[in-house]
């Protein structure tokens, strides 16, 4: 006989994704010896990447939720728009830091054939498009305008 199990033993991905978020959160924080660092379009990408992971967590679980709980999902979709607009946020602040300099441009030129892993499959841009284009299809216009929210509790 097998014992349940536990809440805390559950989902161990997502649970080591959130430590590994609140740990560069802590890092990127500034201290009282350290000056706080300057953020970059890696950082950024990396984000965008992880949001959009998110957005398609959140779209299975509002499908898998919808026919059983209805309102559940129906929560769980607005959730997928609101973090749409906040993965759209970032994306826009991306192209807002500046570039790579022209030396590193020359120094770290783009060398795909040198990396053993091929060339990278998306750039932020690309995943943009791609999970847009998942986005609009479930979503109407007028839900990804900007809203305000306000708490009724």
């Amino acid at each position: 006989m097998t014992s349940p199990p536990r809440p805390d033993d559950a989902h161990p991905y997502l649970r080591a994704a959130s430590a590994g978020i609140r740990h560069h959160a802590r890092a990127l924080a500034p201290s009282a010896a350290d000056p706080p660092r300057p953020v970059d379009r890696l950082h950024f990408d990396v984000l965008h990447a992880h949001l959009t992971a998110l957005l398609q967590l959140l779209d299975r679980l509002a499908d898998n939720a919808r026919p059983p709980h209805p309102a559940a999902g129906r929560h769980l979709a607005t959730a997928h728009t609101r973090l749409w607009q906040a993965t759209t946020e970032v994306h826009a602040a991306f192209h807002l830091l500046p570039g790579p300099t022209e030396t590193t441009v020359k120094t770290s030129a783009c060398h795909p054939e040198r990396l053993p892993e091929g060339p990278p499959v998306l750039t932020i841009c690309q995943r943009h498009l791609a999970a847009g284009h998942v986005v609009r299809r479930k979503t109407t216009p007028t839900d990804l305008r900007p809203h305000t929210t306000a708490c009724v509790r």
